[in-house]
């Protein structure tokens, strides 16, 4: 199965999103991300999903 960038993005959102839905708090939510291999970056430009090995940002949370 070959995901295209749109994809692979609208699935990291979904599983973000759906994740912060279970979680009880913004630090359960953050932590259960980290299992995942990601993190959540505040910035001037918004919040983004990054990649914790990669320390790169994946998308951005509207």
């Amino acid at each position: 199965m070959n995901l295209t960038q749109t994809d692979s993005t609208t699935e990291i959102r979904n599983l973000v999103l759906r994740e912060r839905h279970l979680a009880v708090s913004e630090r359960e939510w953050k932590h259960r991300l980290r299992g995942y291999g990601y993190a959540i970056r505040d910035t001037s430009e918004g919040r983004f999903v990054t990649s914790i090995r990669q320390n790169a940002p994946l998308c951005q949370l509207s």
